[in-house]
């Protein structure tokens, strides 16, 4: 029976004990920063990154993976026999799915690899891929995992608050009216990810209060179901995302958590300072 080979890329930073352990891709996007190019997740890690770019005053920019990157690395698994399906950052918030699309025109439009939009990106795309490759582990089929992949959707959310909307306005994120209502009123956003793009929620008074409103909301959201399973993440936050983290364990009690921090990629359009928890309610 053929293995379903699962790929993601680095948005998600799946922790590498993870990546190791159900036999993961992962393809890196690009971070441009101070005249170079990094691979994310590769030739430049997140703390550092985080540190760096605290006391910077160029802001970076980022770079899609290329059709050549899917290219390599689908023809890779597929010559070994593999089914593939590709888990990967929203098309809402980056043309790597396109790419990914391509690349597949490219190889002749097998039928045993699948080009899916998850509409997620970070831990909320983690929780996603741990779920289907945990079922790929056990011979899940391909069509099996793409369909455990669309039937997980709707069960995850991820809610995340920023210390600035700077970095999000600069990269086009986020609106300028909404930028300006974080900032005027010197209120922290939390902001979440729906259908695959980025919305304010709403705007509290303090860090603390976001951190206590975030896991409200997920409370809100689960409505009683269970078990969860939890992803607090962060940049250069990791005290505050501790304290959402216990307070999540408390009310929430997860069968699950899993910790991450925010990758370059992604922290070039949040910052610094952005804490975040995602959630997935089992079936």
């Amino acid at each position: 029976m053929k293995k379903t080979a699962i790929v993601s890329d680095s948005s998600a930073y799946i922790p590498k004990e993870l990546v190791e352990l159900y036999d993961l891709s992962i393809v890196p996007l690009t971070v441009n920063w101070q005249g170079r190019s990094f691979y994310d997740g590769i030739d430049i890690q997140a703390t550092e990154f985080y540190e760096q770019l605290a006391v910077s005053k160029e802001m970076a920019t980022t770079s899609q993976v290329t059709v050549g990157q899917f290219l390599e690395t689908f023809s890779r698994l597929l010559d070994n026999g593999n089914d593939v399906l590709y888990l990967g950052i929203s098309k809402g918030l980056s043309a790597t799915y396109d790419s990914a699309v391509q690349a597949k025109k490219e190889l002749g439009d097998p039928e045993n690899l699948i080009v899916m939009d998850t509409r997620l990106v970070s831990m909320a795309l983690t929780l996603m891929v741990l779920e289907v490759a945990r079922a790929a582990e056990d011979g899940a089929s391909l069509q099996e995992c793409y369909q455990l992949a669309q039937d997980a959707y709707p069960r995850i959310g991820v809610y995340f608050t920023v210390n600035t909307l700077e970095y999000l306005h600069r990269g086009g994120r986020i609106n300028t009216a909404k930028r300006l209502l974080g900032s005027a009123l010197d209120l922290k956003p939390i902001m979440m990810i729906r259908e695959g793009k980025i919305e304010l929620v709403e705007s509290v008074r303090s860090q603390k209060k976001a951190l206590h409103r975030m896991v409200e909301l997920i409370e809100k959201d689960i409505d009683g179901r269970s078990p969860v399973r939890i992803g607090p993440f962060h940049a250069l936050a990791f005290d505050e995302m501790l304290s959402m983290e216990e307070l999540a364990r408390q009310r929430l009690q997860p069968i699950e958590v899993i910790r991450s921090e925010v990758s370059p990629v992604i922290g070039c359009h949040v910052g610094p300072g952005t804490v975040s928890m995602a959630y997935i309610v089992d079936k």
